[in-house]
């Protein structure tokens, strides 16, 4: 399954990449399995999405949760959470 996916703010510095084209196997089915994905790669995506830091996720430009599905062609960005004031 291919998916597309965005970095922004700190995650992408951290990355040094704005999103890329993933081929994932089936048993990533949601956004929990897909970071943990991320993680298993190692190095900048490890520390990028380690589980003490927190990263907020949009799949096709809706808010999301860690068992909100993925699907082949869906657009996950990744992104720090934001506040305001």
């Amino acid at each position: 399954m291919n998916v597309r996916i965005l970095y922004f703010a700190r995650l992408r510095e951290e990355m040094g990449i704005s999103g890329e084209m993933l081929e994932l196997p089936p048993e990533v089915s949601d956004v929990e399995s897909l970071r943990a994905r991320l993680i298993a790669r190692g190095g900048a995506s490890a520390a990028a999405f380690a589980l003490n830091k927190a990263v907020r996720v949009s799949v096709n430009q809706d808010l999301a949760r860690n068992n909100t599905p993925v699907k082949p062609g869906d657009e996950i960005a990744f992104f720090p959470p934001v506040t305001g004031g």
